[in-house]
């Protein structure tokens, strides 16, 4: 089975307090794992060291191939721009930027012009006649169909979804989870879906857990 993301033996620690160990974790392309814990966990700790974003402890993580631990702060960066998309619940689009240029901007940074593309991941999300909105001017369902869009505009190998859905009801929170599940697929790139909603952990393809014991499936 081809691989988009191996964590093994990852171990993360504040000072003498731990806050995770253990971690094995594969993903593969085109499917959706939720990771579900209590808060204080360390699911949001656990995603920003599979990103690079934070050190972990102990461990190796391999991403798209790469020894993500081996790499200075400049290679992990490049990367990231690369091979990963973030989602995240309170959406960080710049309130400067339209619809479309938020969407371009993964691109832009990679230092390619595609607005075909981008048009392409605004059809997806049912956003191309609100191309030219700021994002003032939408409701929290665009603004997280927006974010969507940008996390997968430049084809990314690894999705990071961190509480996609938690400023949202349930209507569009069921929208937004659906949307998730057809673009990621559909794109073959793996997605991690933290989250404290069991709604949203239903439209995973598995649940993992992460507690104090480690990271256990459901």
């Amino acid at each position: 089975m081809t691989v988009v993301l191996s964590a093994r033996g990852l171990a993360k620690r504040y000072a003498d307090t731990p806050v995770f160990s253990g971690i094995d974790l594969e993903l593969a392309p085109g499917e959706i794992v939720a990771l579900l814990g209590e808060s204080g966990s360390g699911k949001s700790t656990l995603l920003n060291c599979l990103a690079g974003l934070d050190e972990a402890d102990a461990g190796s993580i391999t991403l798209a191939g790469a020894d993500l631990r081996a790499m200075d702060d400049e290679a992990r960066s490049a990367l990231r721009r690369k091979e990963l998309g973030f989602i995240f619940q309170a959406f960080h689009l710049l309130p400067h930027l339209s619809v479309a240029d938020n969407v371009a901007l993964p691109l832009r940074l990679l230092g390619q012009r595609d607005n075909g593309r981008v048009v392409q991941m605004l059809e997806a999300v049912n956003l191309a006649a609100l191309a030219g909105r700021m994002p003032r001017q939408l409701s929290g369902g665009q603004l997280q169909r927006v974010a969507i869009a940008r996390a997968l505009v430049h084809r990314p190998r690894l999705v990071l979804a961190d509480e996609p859905t938690g400023n949202l009801d349930a209507r569009h929170a069921a929208e937004v989870l659906e949307l998730l599940r057809r673009c990621t697929h559909e794109a073959g790139a793996a997605c991690l879906l933290v989250t404290h909603s069991e709604v949203a952990a239903q439209a995973a393809d598995r649940r993992l857990r992460l507690d104090a014991q480690g990271l256990h499936g459901e």
